[in-house]
């Protein structure tokens, strides 16, 4: 989940970069009617420095703790029932979608921000697999690379279909007890299983409805969500010996519930409406119907 974890790296350091001056905050927060130089400057030089110092920080300090190799590939489709390949499409989108905001803000025209802008997460991810290829614990992973696409192709297809994002990818996450078995592979604390316990993670396609149905009176900010998450899994592979759970299965989970579009919360503070655009990642709790290969589950509330 090292991915997950730079991306959040470069979220919040762009993110931070708009937080300037309080006074002029709203004034410096709106995006420029025309092309703004000095604002694309300042977003081109920031997420090239950014990037460039994540991945040469990855090199030394977490690849070096790790053999390296010629660079080699590797088949992990199979692994972690593909949450791992959806945390790929989720970070590629998100960081994607906040790529492209950032080009708008500057200015930069519609074309431009799909181009550059948007395919941020899908560079910089690559960027990463070529990393992965070299060191023998990973490897360049093809179902990876595919996942990533996906990812930038949902933000980019949107766009070009609608031209507004009508479905987001969203995550949500739970603590499950898993972690307390494998602390090494799903995390030593809650931070650490936020970031790498699947089995607790819950990806969701959540869609607006007002969008799609604008000449009804649905509130803009309701939204129907389709989620996918995993249970039972203490290692990548089932076919790895489990000394602990011995009659353990891992099983898909699907999910049904409702969910808010922060960006339709009227505000006129665009501070505020940066900081809600930054948070719409995340899944809000809302009743929700749970189906597995076992049974069906309704739960009250749902993370």
């Amino acid at each position: 989940m090292k991915h997950f974890i730079i991306k959040h790296i470069l979220l919040f350091t762009l993110f931070s970069s708009l937080s300037y001056s309080q006074s002029r905050l709203d004034e410096f927060l709106t995006p420029s009617d025309t092309l703004n130089i000095p604002r694309r400057n300042i977003v081109v030089i920031s997420e090239a420095s950014v990037a460039s110092l994540s991945l040469l920080g990855l090199n030394q300090l977490w690849y070096a703790d790790f053999d390296r190799s010629k660079f080699h590939t590797v088949n992990d489709n199979n692994e972690w029932l593909q949450m791992d390949k959806i945390g790929h499409a989720f970070t590629s989108y998100q960081m994607g979608k906040h790529g492209a905001q950032l080009l708008h803000w500057s200015g930069v025209r519609k074309k431009d921000q799909l181009i550059y802008g948007a395919t941020l997460g899908f560079g910089f991810l690559t960027a990463v697999e070529v990393l992965d290829g070299y060191s023998k614990e990973w490897g360049f992973s093809w179902g990876d690379i595919g996942a990533n696409a996906a990812g930038t192709g949902l933000y980019i297809g949107q766009e070009l279909l609608w031209n507004e994002q009508r479905i987001a990818l969203k995550y949500s996450f739970h603590q499950t007890r898993y972690a307390n078995l494998n602390p090494d592979k799903l995390g030593e604390n809650f931070l650490e299983q936020i970031l790498k316990d699947y089995n607790g993670q819950t990806y969701w396609l959540s869609a607006n409805l007002h969008a799609f149905f604008k000449e009804s009176k649905i509130p803009k900010w309701l939204n129907l969500a389709l989620g996918y998450g995993a249970d039972g899994m203490l290692y990548g592979s089932k076919d790895v010996d489990n000394q602990v759970l011995t009659t353990n299965r891992r099983w898909r989970q699907y999910y049904l519930s409702f969910d808010v579009n922060l960006n339709a919360i009227r505000t006129n503070s665009k501070f505020l409406r940066a900081v809600l655009d930054v948070f719409n990642m995340v899944k809000i709790p809302f009743p929700t119907l749970e189906i597995n290969k076992n049974k069906c589950v309704f739960h009250l509330f749902y993370n």
